[in-house]
């Protein structure tokens, strides 16, 4: 490192440009939608190290050459790993098979009301008695009660038995390729089990016709896994109520599915998730921590001192001891990050190496996407990123090149949520650290102003409130509920005190939460924007004139002032959400937005409001007039209670019965044969049930609200689970009225429905199918596509397509967000 420090061709401005070159190498490797050979990127990264190596020599100092070397290697690079990870991926002819797997639990299982969770490292697998390859590594449901398997139920599942980490188990599995949702501006499954080294997903066959999964015994191969699992176990046990047991158990162990799903809404809404879990700033305070009681120890031997300066051995003591805790958390890839930049700036001070800030800000940077490429897909990456460089330059002593403080500052800020105040620098003293605690609310609102931009960017909100909320936040948890949660390992009854300590944040950021500005909503701005966005709030918090400090708001106005296009006046929008098994199409006029269906419920945890919708509709900053359930299945209105509370002012149209739930949550008007309004020049009709139908007593499919929807010239049909009974009634009721453009698929694909004759009646240029990826009930059936393939109706379904969006004013056209966003990770769907 110490040579790298004085390496000629690669000093100032060269250094920076050079790294800037490998991490946009690596950013344009991340925009490929297909993987070329890998013996393209084998070349190209040997061409950049025989480039590399001749600047070595000095038979090369131009920097231009060396920037171009350093791209094609970052680009060659990361190639080469992806088409090394691909090499393990699940072969598509074993989906959907019984296989026996064995393998070695390694990690903490997840317990929810279905079953648990656990990720497998596997030993080896069998098909019909063959060993075969599977993905070294899979993610495995074992779910309890009833499953069903195509139309029928599969019987009473073997309850799931206690399973621990490092357990070697023997069981029969069903797998298939990791595959999420795709929606615009949603997450990104695929790509999140991509960096965790994922390549299949499975659930155990545990019915009473199955095998018995078999413990072979523990093998104590993740015992800090284990320690962690017993650790959280204890935590659940002890503490009540269940809400602050689960923060605390986020906070030592890092399980953040411990905290409840209403109290990461109330954190987002006040800017402060990054805290709720082991962050930058939780490793960062630890390992700073850890270097004060370290060089205290040290100092008090004359021995050490002269092996070893006591500000070196407590720098080098502090990363160690962070890297050991991040490990004890959990491991997760922000920690890794976060380690990752505390290492290298240890390196460079222990090196005696003296850089200007930017090269630091850069080197740490590159070293972190040389290690995980895919960090640069993580907004996490992003916020800290841009974070820590406003810091470096906003701050009055950063033009010090050899400042010892600007380090320090760096690695306590970089991490993987908006970095939050500062840290005294490792190995610090004392009024180091009082100072740097001062610091937090005289920079908290540099960090607010500048990042506001990018976290809209990102995420489409940003909280109002965040400034207030942290400002008592970061101490508080830093400084008080952390520390008690940690302690309370060795002490039990510390427990109790840190939840305690947690029940009065929680009430505190309720409080604030509750305030209608909490948090601020924009549609999510296109990337030149934002990133222009970005530029002026940088623009804003520089130590410039305020002259030129004003300069920045024509950039960053146009940011909170962004529209997401909307139809032209007369015509309408369909954008069928990837959901999974389950129905949820946002209709939108020029003025005017309806919501047909909410999606299924994944859990008690998460459905596709809360998941898929909600997002969404924040993106698109979409206000719903209508939501319409067009009857009561859990895949047609899980996501609803989600919808209607982020909703407030949209009126309900269902069938859903008068004792249904959500009748307490907004009462429902029925969907009613006759039922007409217009919107911007668009007409509306439901064409089904008649009023008659609701004293029928009969499957919730036969009361599926039908929705017909008419620019004059093109027309869509929202049927939502109508049989081929209710078929023909439409046929013979409202024959005049069936003929559309484009038809939502009568229950998924089933057998039960899409019968030749309201085919014909229909005749539809499209057909939506909202199904899920290889899902229980076996939709679509083959008949029922070999009849829309006889009639030469293009049929579009979430599995290849995602997310579908067809415009009125575009007719011939579907546009498919999985086609459109394909990068080489996401599946391919034979």
């Amino acid at each position: 490192m110490h040579g790298l420090a004085h390496f000629p061709s690669l000093r100032g401005q060269t250094l920076f440009l050079a790294l800037a070159g490998l991490l946009a190498g690596t950013a344009l490797q991340l925009q490929q939608s297909a993987l070329w050979h890998w013996g393209v990127y084998a070349l190209f990264v040997a061409l950049a190290l025989i480039l590399l190596a001749q600047a070595a020599t000095k038979k090369i100092a131009n920097t231009a050459l060396l920037v171009v070397a350093a791209l094609v290697l970052g680009w060659g690079a990361t190639g080469l790993r992806a088409s090394a990870f691909l090499q393990h991926a699940l072969d598509p002819a074993l989906e959907g098979r019984d296989l026996v797997v064995t393998g070695v639990v390694t990690d903490m299982p997840q317990r929810n009301e279905a079953g648990l969770r656990f990720r497998l490292r596997v030993e080896s697998a069998a098909l019909d008695g063959q060993p075969i390859a599977v993905p070294p590594r899979i993610d495995v449901g074992w779910y309890a009660g009833v499953y069903p398997t195509g139309t029928e139920l599969a019987g009473l599942q073997r309850v799931p038995d206690v399973v621990q980490a490092g357990e070697r188990w023997r069981m029969t599995l069903r797998l298939k390729a990791p595959h999420g949702s795709r929606n615009p501006h949603g997450f990104d499954y695929e790509l999140w089990l991509w960096e965790q080294g994922v390549q299949a997903t499975a659930y155990v066959r545990a019915g009473a016709n199955d095998p018995a999964p078999q413990r072979l015994g523990q093998t104590w191969r993740h015992p800090v896994s284990l320690v962690r699992q017993t650790v959280r176990d204890q935590i659940l046990a002890q503490i009540t109520p269940r809400q602050y047991a689960g923060l605390i158990a986020a906070l030592v162990v890092g399980d953040q599915n411990a905290i409840d799903r209403v109290d990461w809404d109330v954190f987002r809404a006040t800017g402060v998730a990054h805290l709720m879990s082991i962050s930058g700033v939780h490793i960062t305070m630890f390992a700073w921590a850890a270097a004060l009681v370290l060089g205290w120890l040290w100092r008090r031997s004359g021995r050490l001192c002269r092996w070893w300066p006591a500000s070196s051995a407590a720098l080098a003591g502090g990363v160690l001891l962070a890297i050991a805790y991040s490990a004890f958390a959990g491991w997760g890839v922000p920690a890794q990050r976060t380690c990752v930049m505390l290492a290298t700036i240890a390196a460079l001070r222990l090196s005696g190496a003296r850089w200007p800030w930017p090269q630091v800000w850069m080197l740490a940077c590159a070293v972190v996407v040389a290690l995980d490429p895919w960090a640069l897909l993580q907004p996490g990456f992003w916020l800290s990123f841009v974070a820590v460089g406003v810091l470096f330059a906003t701050d009055s002593g950063a033009g010090r090149a050899h400042s010892t403080r600007a380090g320090g500052r760096f690695v306590s800020e970089f991490s993987a949520g908006p970095p939050q105040g500062k840290l005294a620098p490792l190995g610090g003293s004392a009024a180091h650290a009082v100072a740097s605690v001062g610091a937090i609310f005289r920079e908290q609102w540099v960090i607010t102003l500048a990042l506001a931009p990018l976290t809209l960017l990102l995420f489409g909100q940003v909280s109002i409130v965040g400034l207030l909320a942290n400002a008592f936040a970061i101490p508080w948890v830093t400084l008080v509920v952390t520390p008690l949660a940690l302690f309370g390992v060795l002490v039990p009854g510390l427990w109790d005190v840190a939840a305690g300590a947690v029940g009065l944040l929680l009430a505190g950021l309720q409080w604030l939460a509750a305030f209608p500005w909490a948090a601020l909503s924009v549609a999510m701005p296109p990337l030149w924007l934002g990133v222009a966005g970005v530029l002026g709030g940088m623009a804003l918090v520089f130590p410039w004139s305020w002259p030129m400090r004003l300069l920045g708001l024509p950039l960053l106005l146009p940011v909170f002032l962004w529209q997401a296009p909307l139809p032209p006046e007369g015509q309408f929008e369909l954008l069928a959400a990837d959901v999974g098994q389950g129905n949820a199409v946002l209709v939108r006029t020029a003025h005017h937005a309806l919501l047909y269906d909410a999606g299924p419920r994944y859990s008690l945890e998460s459905d596709a409001g809360h998941r898929v919708l909600v997002p969404l509709l924040q993106a698109l900053h979409t206000r719903l007039d209508t939501l319409v359930l067009s009857h009561r299945d859990a895949d047609h209105v899980g996501g609803a209670q989600a919808v209607l509370a982020m909703q407030p002012q949209a009126t309900l149209l269902s069938s859903i019965e008068p004792e249904h739930p959500l009748q307490v949550l907004r009462p429902a008007q029925r969907c009613v044969a006759g039922q007409q309004w217009r919107w911007d020049g668009v007409d509306f009709a439901v064409v089904h049930p008649r009023a008659e139908d609701y004293d029928r007593q009969g499957k919730p499919n036969a009361l599926s609200c039908v929705l017909r929807i008419s620019s004059g010239a093109h027309t869509a049909l929202l049927v939502g689970d109508i049989e081929q009974a209710q078929e023909a009634r439409l046929i013979a009721d409202s024959a005049d009225l069936l003929h559309s453009d484009v038809l939502l698929v009568p229950h998924h694909g089933s057998k039960t429905s899409s019968s030749a004759a309201f085919l014909d009646a229909v005749a539809p240029q499209f057909a939506l199918m909202q199904s899920g990826y290889r899902n229980r009930f076996g939709h679509p059936a083959a008949s029922v596509l070999q009849r829309y393939q006889e009639r030469s109706i293009v049929v579009h379904d979430s599995p290849h397509c995602g997310a579908m969006r067809w415009q009125s004013w575009n007719p011939q056209n579907v546009a498919c967000t999985r086609e459109s966003s394909q990068r080489y990770w996401h599946h391919r769907v034979p």
